[in-house]
């Protein structure tokens, strides 16, 4: 028996050796690694894998029989077949016992945006779901076929919309279109209309993202606990941010701030409207680089200004094609990292934007969102070019209404935190917002130390350098971000 045990233990391996190990161990494992590519086809279903498991263990050894199954099988089954081996039926109870714990199932990666095609047919047509109503009401944006021109302006007659602008992106080499709808036809039906004419390359409605910082004013005499929780002190011995450029999206900063003196190395309003500095891209701007009264993360750094949201304190938003036009000007200033504090819907033309600076060596931070655990994940920090960051308080408690999921890589102070607001005023502020941006100080800090990293190993090193905090991975991420740490990692 055990001769025959052995043999088809030996045939069993020579098999399993032709797959790698299950996709679903590493998910469970290692959440914030890219997912790896899709498992072979294994020659034996799952019953021929117990069976062999079960020769393994009956005839050789346990051990060996279980490693076996566990390069063909789930979680899951691995779980059961593993104890089935020691304990018999009692360990398939005790496996599913296990199975329900939280946690032990893998979690799902969000859901991207489809990559954009070029083409001349009826191209990429985003007709968002009915749960998605982020968008901005009778507009859309385009990118009109070669030599369809005639028929595109045919059809606005035909379904009353009128061209608002146009503007070509220098990043990603399109030129993209701004449609208002005047009649009573809705978006989707529009867009639905446009893809079966076949005019456009590309075609979606112009969504919307939103500022939800909380804040209240208050001085300047509070503790910043944000100093020591990321070490700040010991860290600027190291390194300061020098010139590395940041590009914050935001609202209106003020740039006339005593605390930011000097730090602008441009500006640019995309709104185009006249408005006051708003408290959110303030505070944002303060986070990354106050070197007065406060102290930010990377006082040495050069921002790029970008104003793409406007509104009221608490009702701030801007649009895909605002963003769209302040992220392709802050890249062809040369931004090496960009911080966007802002949350929203999957966008497919602002993901091709990221995807395009990404590959250009582009950091990318954004928050989360505050919209809470039973949210799906929100964009641009779900998207995989992306670092997303959670809120943790003093304490390193998180954030009630953050967001979770995979899409959480790290962790920053974001609850009760002393940061700058107009008028050289100062304000307590909580949310992943002012969490966001103190990790793009701290990847400026780490670029300035060693500026020929990725934007893929400058990830890798926050998280490794971050400090692990109690709770689910898809909670708080690899923990929260630690600057000393990330710089002493510096080569």
């Amino acid at each position: 028996m055990r001769r025959l045990g052995s043999a088809v233990l030996a045939a069993a391996l020579a098999l399993g050796m032709q797959t790698p190990a299950s996709a679903q161990v590493c998910t469970f494992a290692c959440p914030n690694n890219p997912p790896p590519p899709p498992a072979t086809t294994h020659p034996l279903p799952p019953l021929g894998w117990y069976a062999v498991g079960s020769i393994g263990c009956a005839a050789v050894s346990p051990i060996l029989g279980t490693a076996i199954l566990g390069r063909a099988l789930t979680l899951s089954e691995a779980y059961h077949t593993t104890l089935g081996c020691f304990l018999g039926p009692a360990g398939w109870l005790l496996a599913d016992l296990l199975m329900s714990l939280p946690g032990a199932q893998p979690v799902p990666p969000p859901q991207q945006a489809p990559p954009p095609t070029r083409g001349t047919g009826r191209g990429t047509i985003d007709v968002p779901p009915p749960s998605i109503v982020a968008f901005v009401p009778g507009e859309l944006l385009l990118e009109v076929n070669a030599g369809a021109e005639a028929r595109l302006a045919a059809l606005a007659r035909r379904l009353d919309l009128t061209l608002l602008e146009t503007q070509s992106f220098a990043l990603t080499g399109r030129t993209l279109q701004r449609w208002r709808i005047n009649g009573p036809r809705a978006v989707r039906a529009t867009l639905q209309a446009i893809g079966r004419a076949g005019v456009a390359a590309r075609a979606q409605p112009n969504y919307l993202y939103g500022l939800s910082q909380q804040a209240a004013a208050s001085t300047a005499d509070g503790a910043q606990y944000v100093v020591s929780k990321l070490h700040l002190l010991e860290a600027h011995r190291i390194s300061t941010g020098e010139d590395v450029l940041v590009a914050v999206i935001d609202s209106k900063i003020d740039t006339g701030h005593p605390d930011l003196a000097g730090v602008f190395a441009g500006e640019n309003d995309v709104i185009g409207t006249a408005g006051p500095p708003h408290p959110h891209g303030t505070a944002m701007a303060g986070a990354i680089a106050a070197h007065g009264r406060l102290v930010g993360v990377a006082p040495r750094v050069r921002l790029l200004a970008v104003r793409a949201f406007s509104g009221t304190d608490d009702s701030a938003q801007g649009t895909t094609f605002n963003i769209l036009k302040g992220f392709d000007w802050a890249a062809s200033r040369g931004a090496r990292v960009v911080n966007m504090s802002f949350a929203g819907p999957p966008d497919p033309m602002l993901h091709e934007m990221i995807s395009r600076a990404h590959a250009r060596g582009m950091v990318l931070v954004a928050a989360v969102g505050n919209a809470g655990p039973r949210s799906p994940p929100l964009y641009p920090a779900a998207y995989a070019e992306v670092i997303g960051v959670t809120a943790t308080d003093a304490d390193d408690r998180l954030l009630p209404q953050a967001n979770r999921g995979p899409q959480v890589a790290l962790a920053a102070p974001g609850v009760d935190v002393l940061a700058d607001a107009p008028e050289g005023r100062f304000q307590l502020t909580s949310g992943t917002s002012v969490a966001s941006a103190h990790v793009s100080g701290v990847v400026a800090l780490v670029l300035a130390r060693d500026p020929a990293l990725s934007p893929a190993e400058l990830r890798r090193r926050l998280i490794a350098a971050a400090r692990p905090l109690p709770g689910m991975r898809r909670d708080v991420g690899a923990g929260v971000v630690d600057a000393l740490r990330a710089l002493r990692e510096a080569r």
